[in-house]
């Protein structure tokens, strides 16, 4: 059976800056499980395969089952509670319903204080790991036989009824998902009409639409680097971009963290026209996915050929003139000398710049996608090195076990996000008494995944924001400041300061509080708004020229209501403990962040959530920024 693995790690390969807390790794161990567990996970893979059209999100159940066994809870002790049409809700029954709903979710915490749980969806990341492992020759031996079944069973499950792949598993069917997951179909050991008609079909979707050409621009990458699509059918990346001076607006190092991060090593692979080893199956996969034979293929009409179905952002005509100038006339240039000399320090320093986030996120990444390219630039560059050797075992904490399959989530994990919200939900309920345990655990994980220093060198030259002090999406690890997880960390780090330590623990140092602080104040634009990894440091029209298809306002970091909401009431938080601390900067910072909600708010008085999150949860964190700026009815028309 598959086991989740928590905070454990070890070996000469795998680096930790706080003895892997939050680090969640599923294992196949054939000896585990008895029959009726055994039994229990198939029913429960079976379920959702039947109806997998109709329920897209897996519950978790491999993981519930797990932690029913290890955390067993009586819940005949609270009995459920059913109430008729009419009947009055007296404090009892609510207080029976809360103990039992804690009681419940108590259960699922990790014996290292955090909640774990799946943060995958999006169909695109596995095909990139397996075109990597491919291509670098360690798909079969990184993978297990249960890895790459498990991986199966998860494109299968997620297989539209047309045929297709969407981007993501709650999609209709896009050309972006489904060449990706019928490559990764074939690298996993399926023919061309294997897997129960899992690649015939979904070969037929991909034709009938067009073809591999119609792929937006990051498949276009992907295809390339395993060989089935032409360099030349992609629009420059230049690596060279990464030598102007920083004063220019679309300098790279003026890009969103995950825009810049993914970028670079893109732009790496696209200066080096990295190609892996011609296989049998890629000669098969040039046969398979086009419409016309792979020699007959008008490589410059498919650089800006997209699908209608992935075209959600479309290039605009300047854009497009100046993909063809960049292809046409500065590249050929660059490939040959003199100035392939320029090519070649423009490589130099992007791999410069791998290393350094490779190092400073103990070969996590930022993201899933950059993980990958991260992990083929340290190949491309040495196939030996020690930074490939020390990518391989991070791997696995990008990988999630359900019963709809394996998958590759975004990050590796929502581990510290998820947390802090809990913990804010369990405070709420005034059960501390009874449910002191689970808080104590969850605070410890609170201290331990705080960023406790900044990335070493000087951190304008990497284009990285101070991190002392904030605390990570995920984990201490992964070790990229977030403003908003900052936020949430010190609001909860204050709650629990306020319990009595017999239920909670110590609470955390004043000077980590005020190093939290220190960052959210660092966080603010000029605007009053805050971002999510750090300032804006470019303009917004600079999304004119996103090179993604698929993705909307990428480019840089803009601020938003959710982030500058949660500054805003972690810092009124710590105000009212610590009123002496910064008092000026806060209520400037506090009055400011407020000013820029209300700019945000839109004419029938809600507010968009970004990141296209839907509106109401943009409402619910507006609303709550303003309450607690002390902004009034009288004087502010957004409540």
């Amino acid at each position: 059976m598959w086991r989740l693995k928590i905070a454990e790690g070890g070996g000469p390969w795998l680096r930790t800056t706080n003895n892997y807390m939050g680090r969640q790794v599923w294992e196949f161990d054939p000896n585990s499980g008895t029959a009726d567990e055994i039994a229990a996970v198939e029913q429960a893979r079976e379920a959702f395969r039947l109806h997998r059209f109709q329920m897209k999100q897996n519950a978790d159940l491999i993981m519930r089952m797990q932690f029913a066994k290890e955390n067993p809870v009586d819940l005949e002790l609270l009995p459920m509670v059913k109430l008729a049409e009419h009947e009055e809700v007296s404090e009892e029954v609510v207080l029976t319903c809360l103990r039992r709903a804690v009681s419940r979710y108590s259960t699922l915490q990790a014996s290292d204080g955090h909640w774990p749980g799946d943060f995958g969806g999006p169909l695109f990341y596995m095909p990139g790991l397996l075109i990597v492992l491919s291509v670098t020759g360690t798909l079969n031996t990184i993978l297990s036989p249960e890895h790459r079944r498990e991986m199966k069973r998860y494109l299968y499950n997620h297989q539209n009824e047309d045929g297709g792949w969407g981007f993501s598993i709650e999609g209709g069917s896009t050309m972006f998902g489904s060449v990706l997951c019928y490559v990764a179909l074939r690298l996993l050991g399926d023919g061309a009409y294997g897997g129960d008609g899992a690649t015939e079909r979904g070969r037929s979707w991909i034709l009938s639409h067009g073809g591999a050409t119609a792929i937006p621009s990051w498949g276009k990458m992907w295809l390339s680097v395993l060989g089935v699509f032409d360099w030349s059918g992609n629009n420059p990346l230049l690596p060279e971009m990464w030598l102007l001076p920083f004063f220019l607006p679309f300098h790279p190092g003026r890009m969103w963290s995950h825009c810049r991060m993914v970028y670079l090593p893109m732009s790496y692979i696209y200066g080096k026209r990295f190609v892996g080893p011609v296989t049998p199956t890629v000669l098969e996969l040039r046969k398979e996915l086009y419409t016309l034979p792979y020699h007959q293929i008008d490589w410059n009409k498919a650089r800006n050929h997209c699908a209608k179905e992935d075209l959600y952002y479309p290039h605009g005509f300047t854009q497009d003139l100046l993909w063809a100038y960049l292809h046409k006339f500065v590249e050929p240039i660059l490939m040959h000398w003199p100035f392939s000399k320029l090519r070649q320090k423009a490589l130099d320093i992007a791999i410069e710049y791998i290393h350094y986030e490779d190092e400073n996120t103990q070969y996590i990444c930022i993201s899933c996608v950059q993980k990958v390219l991260n992990m083929l630039c340290c190949w491309i560059e040495d196939p030996n090195s020690e930074a490939f050797k020390l990518h391989l075992p991070r791997l696995f904490d990008y990988l999630w076990v359900a019963e709809d399959g394996m998958k590759m989530q975004s990050n590796e994990g929502s581990q510290l996000w998820d947390t802090v919200l809990t913990i804010q939900a369990l405070i709420a309920t005034n059960l501390l008494e009874e449910y002191g345990p689970t808080l104590k655990r969850a605070h410890d994980f609170i201290k331990y995944t705080q960023i406790r220093k900044d990335c070493p060198g000087d951190l304008s030259f990497w284009y990285r924001h101070i991190s002392k002090g904030a605390w990570p999406f995920s984990s201490a690890d992964h070790g990229w400041s977030v403003s908003d997880c900052t936020a949430e960390g010190l609001k909860v780090a204050l709650l629990l300061s306020e319990i009595s330590p017999e239920h909670v623990g110590e609470p955390l140092d004043a000077r980590r509080l005020y190093d939290a602080v220190n960052i959210i104040l660092s966080f603010m634009n000029k605007d009053g708004g805050f971002g999510s990894y750090g300032l804006t440091r470019s303009y917004a029209w600079m999304e004119a020229f996103n090179p993604s298809e698929i993705f909307e306002d990428v480019v840089i970091d803009h601020p938003c209501t959710e982030c500058t909401s949660s500054a805003i009431q972690s810092l009124t938080s710590f105000q009212r403990l610590y009123p002496g601390h910064r008092k000026e900067e806060i209520d400037n910072c506090i009055r400011k962040a407020a000013n820029f909600i209300e700019k945000k708010q839109e004419p029938n008085g809600s507010w968009y959530g970004s990141w296209g999150i839907c509106f109401t949860y943009g409402i619910w964190f507006g609303v709550k920024g303003l309450v607690a700026a002390g902004r009034t009815y009288e004087n502010s028309s957004c409540i």
